[in-house]
């Protein structure tokens, strides 16, 4: 028996069309030393509400940042208490290890929540995350599902939590060995970028920033490429002005994408600003997480820019250009995870599997971006593994001959 699924049903009443419209705004400050007692910052930013009464906050701190910071909780408590008509403290200020560890543990989440239920935080109160994309991530994901939504105002304390992760409106941990695979489309109540919080940085962290505002220009402007080109021996000696107008621009692009490239919430099956990122997502799992996200992100640039040139979409002086300047960094290019099991195309160890997983994040049709030129994108959605493989090729002889 054949059903036509087109007919209508006397059975059923017609559907009632419903539309929502909701309007997200937020900003991202730029300040330096955010806990001192002279800078209103964080005060002026939560007034900015209206309300009257002081707001309860709750901060989770990333560990890390104390190795360097060690007063930084004291410096907070002692800053709601300069501002005790704003801010009142809920909780002690909880600390939790930093890096991908902390998305990997899905018990943080558990005790974030409770430590809101706790404290009788509200959708008028305040979490304060400190720390690393991560930890973002984590604090974001447990906000945005306690009370279906706690206000969140980010802190972030890495580059590339200040130019990509920490200033967009996703958060989220891993699950069943798949990055981000649980999480939430969540804006925060506000961003606000600390450039002190940088000097304490190691020279991998430093540098793993970078990929991103790389990534972004390449598919969003090639004259900020080229200051990035032209500016990178300063980068490398960590010269500020430098490295705040990469992470002011970058975080400028990712902004104006979320707002205007139509699909902020990931609706479709297109996500530009994940160029590079199917390769980086699976090598950061194949690793382990030996490799920072912007390490294994600047993989995934070179191998999708090298898969763009051998395609015949992308000149090869630029396609070496892409590569020198991810090489003159201090990026690695090639790690043996990235040619391993490659001919068995099931195993969860071959890196051609996170092309399954990153269609299958979004759903619908694999959708790749790829490179027509510097500043210039095009989306794919097939590809040919052939080339891929040797594009790895190619990597690893980058990687002998400069």
């Amino acid at each position: 028996m054949i059903v036509d699924i087109k007919q209508k049903s006397k059975f059923n009443l017609q559907p009632i069309h419903q539309r929502v419209s909701v309007s997200f705004n937020y900003e991202v400050y730029f300040t330096q030393n955010l806990f001192e007692l002279k800078n209103p910052t964080l005060a002026q930013v939560i007034t900015a509400d209206g309300e009257t009464k002081p707001k309860k906050i709750f901060a989770v701190v990333d560990a890390g940042i104390l190795k360097y910071q060690p007063e930084l909780v004291k410096q907070l408590v002692a800053y709601t208490k300069f501002y005790a008509e704003v801010l009142a403290i809920a909780a002690e200020p909880m600390i939790i290890s930093g890096g991908e560890a902390a998305k990997n543990d899905r018990n943080l989440v558990d005790q974030i929540q409770q430590q809101i239920e706790a404290a009788g935080l509200c959708r008028h109160s305040y979490i304060l995350a400190i720390g690393g994309g991560a930890v973002l991530d984590l604090v974001g994901y447990a906000a945005a599902t306690a009370h279906r939504g706690i206000r969140l105002i980010r802190v972030p304390t890495t580059v590339l939590a200040q130019n990509d992760s920490g200033v967009g409106v996703k958060n989220g941990i891993n699950a069943f060995g798949k990055k981000n695979f649980l999480g939430t489309f969540a804006p925060p109540y506000a961003v606000i970028n600390d450039s002190a919080f940088l000097t304490t940085l190691d020279d991998r962290d430093w540098r793993s920033g970078i990929a991103e505002a790389i990534k972004v220009a390449l598919i969003k402007d090639a004259s900020f490429f080229d200051f990035i080109h032209r500016h990178t021996p300063a980068l490398v000696c960590r010269d500020m002005d430098s490295m705040q107008q990469i992470i002011y621009r970058c975080a400028q692009l990712h902004l104006e994408h979320i707002a205007n490239g139509g699909d902020p919430f990931e609706m479709g099956s297109s996500r530009p600003l994940d160029f590079g990122h199917w390769a980086a997502h699976k090598l950061e799992h194949l690793t382990n997480y030996r490799l920072r996200h912007g390490e294994a992100v600047a993989i995934g640039i070179a191998l999708d820019s090298t898969y763009s040139f051998l395609a015949g979409l992308l000149d090869y002086s630029d396609w070496q250009q892409i590569l020198k300047t991810l090489s003159a960094l201090g990026f690695a290019l090639y790690v043996p995870e990235l040619a391993q099991k490659l001919s068995q195309l099931e195993d969860p160890d071959c890196l051609f599997r996170g092309l399954t997983e990153f269609r299958e994040h979004l759903g619908g049709e694999l959708t790749l971006t790829l490179l027509q030129g510097i500043g210039k994108r095009i989306e794919v959605h097939e590809v040919d593994l052939f080339l891929y493989r040797e594009a790895i090729s190619l990597l690893q002889e980058f990687r002998v001959k400069f």
